[in-house]
């Protein structure tokens, strides 16, 4: 069996350890940092959440400061109140390709075609041809 130091390594090749690719453990000037999950009070509900080492890796990798103040469901509910988003509203329209009923979130119009989900996914992966809209 050939040892690492007896590998050939590919010309021009600036590996530490002489064989294959460049080694990841190489320093590039960054401080690494270890993350641990933290519990943490929601200032809308008081209920403790965790701000996990994963989201802290996060904030820090996008240079955000701050850590959250509210938990996942106040976050979803103060940013609805932001936006004015109320629940979705639906639509029943009938598929231009099967002819079946379709239920989608958005208000269909006459110029162009609604498709059931089966028959999007067909007509996006080309397997069925898309309807031309209806002629006026």
């Amino acid at each position: 069996m050939v040892g690492a130091s007896e590998r050939a390594s590919p010309p021009g090749c600036t590996c530490p350890h002489g064989g294959g690719t460049p080694s990841r453990l190489v320093p590039t000037g960054r401080v690494s940092r270890v993350y641990a999950d933290r519990d943490l009070t929601c200032r809308d509900c008081a209920e403790s959440f965790i701000f996990s080492a994963g989201e802290q890796r996060f904030f820090a990798e996008k240079g955000l400061q701050n850590e959250p103040q509210r938990c996942l469901t106040c976050r979803a509910t103060a940013k609805r109140a932001r936006t004015g988003a109320g629940p979705r509203e639906y639509h029943a329209a009938l598929c231009g390709a099967c002819g079946n009923q379709a239920i989608v979130p958005f208000a269909p119009r006459a110029d162009k075609p609604v498709y059931c989900s089966s028959c999007f996914d067909k007509v996006r992966a080309g397997v069925i041809a898309a309807a031309l809209p209806a002629a006026r």
